[in-house]
């Protein structure tokens, strides 16, 4: 910015371009400061490092063989993941059905697709996830139009990691709403139900509420009454993820300014509209990030159901590293998953970090 003296009483104004910033070399971003120094040499040790194990998964690795004594020169055995990648995807399923969990998945991916532009969003969008849903679990279940019925038992594979991530979080969530709001109610019967609610959930390990749900579950219900094994353990996630979720979305609750509902009530606006157009919608904006680490802790807690013998995806990879034709390729096996596991919350993540900046955008138009 530059000020020109046009009068004893006036100033001219005149606009310039910025300074230019001088261009750093290669040299000085890596070695600028005593910083960048340490880190460039801690990174280099690093690589160094981890050169062995470079050799181990890419150079010494067996990528494609028919004979599994092959794999015992001690390279990684990515062959084995070829030869058993539709047991690790699909677990127990038969083999001959095996397209309909495909057909699932493919569903799934379709519908999440779709659900991406908050354009979208609203009661058709909840109608259409509860058709694509139960048209899953049809497909999964089989035993109408002409599908061959297949058990819970049979299921397995990450079809099942993905239908209990997303039923449980999908499931959750109204729950959640109502133990937020019932936790801030000032009727003392809703509230203290939702504080003891809450507090006994989020003070028991998830692995004691899915064996709660596995064995204790099936005691309470009444004679004649049965819930399979699936289900239990979608019932345990399912109250987990609430809890975790209620006190997220109270957080957000306590960021909306009061002003909001003394103002839609000085509008005659029904309090229920408040809390549902008003509130709620300013409330989830305020804790994208912390929903979106419950979504992803929640995607790799399912990983835990297999101490209840649910056979989800986790569990199909140990039991197929098991195979005495194959010299134990558990790492192999484990890096795999975890790959699949990585590629699912990295997505959910750049989503959020997505719709988190765009509702910062939005915010300051």
């Amino acid at each position: 910015m530059t000020i020109v003296e046009a009068s004893p009483s006036t100033q001219l104004v005149v606009a310039s371009a910025p300074p230019r910033q001088p261009r750093r070399s290669i040299i000085h971003l890596f070695f600028g400061d005593l910083v960048a120094s340490c880190l460039t040499v801690a990174t280099a040790f690093l690589i160094v490092a981890m050169l062995p194990a470079l050799n181990w998964a890419v150079l010494d690795a067996v990528w494609s063989t028919q004979d599994p004594s092959a794999c015992r020169e001690g390279g990684a055995c990515w062959a084995f993941i070829a030869a058993k990648f539709r047991f690790i995807i699909f677990g127990v399923y038969p083999p001959e059905e095996q397209w309909r969990p495909l057909l699932v998945m493919a569903m799934m991916l379709a519908m999440v697709m779709v659900s991406l532009s908050p354009r979208i969003w609203g009661a058709k969008l909840v109608y259409a996830w509860g058709t694509a849903i139960a048209v899953m679990l049809t497909l999964m279940w089989g035993g109408v139009f002409g599908l061959a019925s297949v058990p819970t038992s049979s299921w397995g594979g990450l079809p099942v990691t993905l239908l209990l991530a997303l039923l449980s979080l999908g499931l959750g969530f109204p729950f959640a709403v109502v133990l937020a709001l019932g936790r801030r109610s000032t009727l003392p019967v809703p509230r203290l139900m939702s504080l003891l609610t809450i507090e006994l959930v989020r003070g028991l390990p998830l692995v004691g509420l899915l064996f709660v749900a596995s064995i204790l579950l099936p005691l309470l219900l009444p004679a004649g009454w049965t819930i399979d094994k699936l289900g239990r353990t979608l019932a345990a996630l399912t109250v987990f993820a609430a809890a975790y979720l209620a006190e997220v979305i109270r957080g957000g609750l306590q960021g909306v300014p009061p002003g909001q509902v003394e103002a839609s009530k000085a509008l005659g606006i029904p309090a229920w509209k408040a809390v549902w157009h008003i509130v709620l919608p300013q409330a989830v904006q305020k804790v994208i990030p912390p929903l979106t680490n419950t979504a992803i802790v929640m995607v790799k807690n399912t990983s835990l159901v297999l101490i209840v013998g649910v056979f989800d995806m986790l569990s199909a990879s140990r039991v197929a590293a098991t195979d005495p034709d194959w010299p134990a390729p558990y790492v192999e096996s484990y890096l795999f998953v975890a790959m699949i596991y990585f590629l699912i919350c990295f997505g959910i993540s750049n989503y959020a970090r997505w719709l988190e900046n765009r509702v910062k955008a939005r915010s300051y138009r």
